[in-house]
């Protein structure tokens, strides 16, 4: 929900000392506000979630950032303010719609590290921010409306991933954590366990048949994206160990040396509301996968329990039955 733009990597908790200017006002932080809108409705509040564009400048024009530009306003949950370059102390002074220019001094931003001011941001200038409020949620009606869009985002994942089993006419199993398998070349060899390392031949698809990744080269020329100096090699890693997805941990135990197997990892078990790369979010994903070796490391033996009880053996009756 929170996406922070480019100046959060150097902020500070430092009170800028400047004076007012014409045209605005000083926040109790020491940030310059002028307001270019005063919309009816009600002020932000702290717990609100507020959804802004923001222009990022200096004092000169140039512009270093713009959530126009990107495409992608600024979503976050306003909280008590904490240094000037949050801009906590300016929001609760706008309203939906609101707009507003917004000074921070940069010797407040870069104060104990100047070596890492830039050389556009002399001492005693300011950043500039134009703001533009879009939208302002109580956190309730925040969290319903996520959830509202993440229960659609599921349910079309699991449509999705039904009407692909059906129209590839797959004959699967499901494990108690939901992932689905098949194995399509069976082998008698020796099966990993959590701690061994493996080396997997693999391809992985979304459900629409995209390759988002391989570690065979004729695959990746096949669908068009070959990487030209990537090595195309069996991934080499430590199973059982989270070293990979959950899907991966998981279907890879069932697999022995020389196997070869058809994994359908729903999201819960890959990358669920994050995505990856060319991964969208929520996305179940179709692994062709085939165990090339496995490093086993010493196992210990499994503990004896001591505390079972002994069968007792039944005794015969050596009474002879009268007549």
């Amino acid at each position: 929900m929170k996406r922070i733009f480019f100046i959060a990597a150097i902020l500070t908790s430092a009170v800028c000392q400047v004076q007012a200017q014409d045209g605005f006002t000083k926040t109790g932080e020491g940030v310059l506000v002028k307001n270019l809108t005063n919309k009816p409705g009600n002020k932000i509040k702290v717990n609100d979630v507020i959804t802004f564009d923001i222009v990022q400048k200096t004092e000169k024009d140039s512009v270093l950032g713009s959530s126009y530009t990107s495409g992608q306003p600024v979503k976050i949950q306003v909280h008590a303010p904490q240094n000037q370059a949050d801009l906590m102390d300016v929001f609760p002074l706008l309203a939906a719609q609101d707009s507003a220019l917004v000074k921070v001094s940069t010797d407040s931003i870069f104060k104990g590290h100047e070596t890492d001011r830039p050389p556009f941001f002399q001492k005693g200038s300011y950043l500039v921010c134009l703001i533009k409020i879009q939208r302002v949620q109580s956190l309730d009606d925040a969290i319903a409306e996520r959830n509202k869009v993440i229960d659609s985002l599921r349910s079309s994942e699991i449509s999705a991933r039904t009407k692909y089993i059906a129209e590839k006419k797959l004959v699967l199993k499901t494990t108690a954590s939901g992932l689905k398998y098949i194995i399509t070349k069976p082998s008698l060899k020796y099966k990993p366990l959590p701690g061994d390392t493996v080396l997997v031949d693999y391809a992985g698809r979304l459900l629409n048949g995209q390759l988002f990744d391989t570690s065979i080269k004729a695959e990746a020329e096949k669908a068009g994206t070959y990487q030209q100096g990537r090595p195309y090699e069996p991934l080499k890693f430590v199973v059982g160990k989270a070293k990979v997805i959950q899907g991966w941990d998981e279907g890879l135990l069932l697999l022995a040396i020389g196997a070869k197997a058809t994994f359908i990892i729903p999201s819960n078990l890959a990358y669920a509301d994050q995505g990856s790369g060319d991964i969208p979010p929520y996305s179940t994903l179709v692994f062709d996968v085939e165990m090339k070796d496995v490093h086993p490391i010493k196992h210990p033996a499994p503990p004896i329990n001591r505390t079972a009880k002994k069968p007792i053996a039944k005794k015969h009756s050596t009474a002879t039955n009268k007549s």
